[in-house]
């Protein structure tokens, strides 16, 4: 009963915690970012670059996964974690791309396709199903992409903890320096990593009494 509160909180507090962003903290952050930190972007940019690595390691870790399980092999306990951190990444891909698209809100800046936004005119909101590259801020990708793969380890290797949050500190620092995202938009990219990350436990979590297991 209380682990389906605490989910249930965990949950309602996403919600909240965007609005709140959107409404009172995304807009002074961004142009803050904007104003005072754009001298050091290139470094920024490059942190963010942590995050590059992750969606091709899970597409080739499940296909040789996969590939092995057809001749027989059968993963213990390690190999289900590294599976699972596949099968976070690759469902956090298309989830916060379809999320994207759903919400269609602008960036902070203009990037791509001489896109409206906040910094380059004064441009601020959410436009569902819009499309294109310039409405698709919401949720952060890269925050989404890193934080699945580190939601699976930080169940299963909890005294790496403060190691495993290294790379989501990194890029969400990245984005924030480099103004690439609301606040309000990595905000909701940790709990879209996290929730792809609790499912894809779920997933491959051996089931008790029956018989998923081979024999010893």
């Amino acid at each position: 009963m209380r682990s389906g509160a605490g989910a249930f909180l965990a949950v309602l507090s996403c919600p909240v915690a965007v609005m709140f962003c959107v409404a009172v903290v995304d807009q002074p952050m961004a142009l803050l970012a904007h104003a005072d930190l754009a001298g050091h972007r290139r470094l920024f940019d490059a942190m963010t670059h942590v995050v590059d690595p992750i969606p091709p390691l899970a597409a080739c870790g499940l296909g040789v996964a996969g590939f092995a399980a057809l001749l027989g092999w059968r993963p213990g306990a390690a190999a289900q974690t590294l599976i699972a951190c596949c099968v976070a990444t690759l469902i956090a891909i298309v989830l916060k791309d379809e999320l994207k698209f759903a919400f269609g809100r602008l960036w902070p800046e203009t990037w791509v396709e001489a896109n409206p936004s906040l910094i380059g005119d004064g441009a601020y909101g959410f436009f569902p199903f819009h499309g294109g590259r310039g409405w698709s801020s919401f949720p952060s990708g890269h925050t989404t992409l890193v934080t699945a793969p580190v939601a699976v380890l930080w169940a299963r290797l909890p005294r790496w903890r403060p190691i495993l949050a290294l790379p989501v500190v990194v890029a969400v620092a990245g984005l924030f320096g480099a103004d690439y995202h609301f606040v309000g938009d990595m905000v909701a990219g940790l709990y879209l990593g996290a929730a792809c990350g609790a499912g894809a436990l779920a997933l491959v979590r051996e089931p008790v009494g029956t018989g998923f297991a081979p024999p010893p």
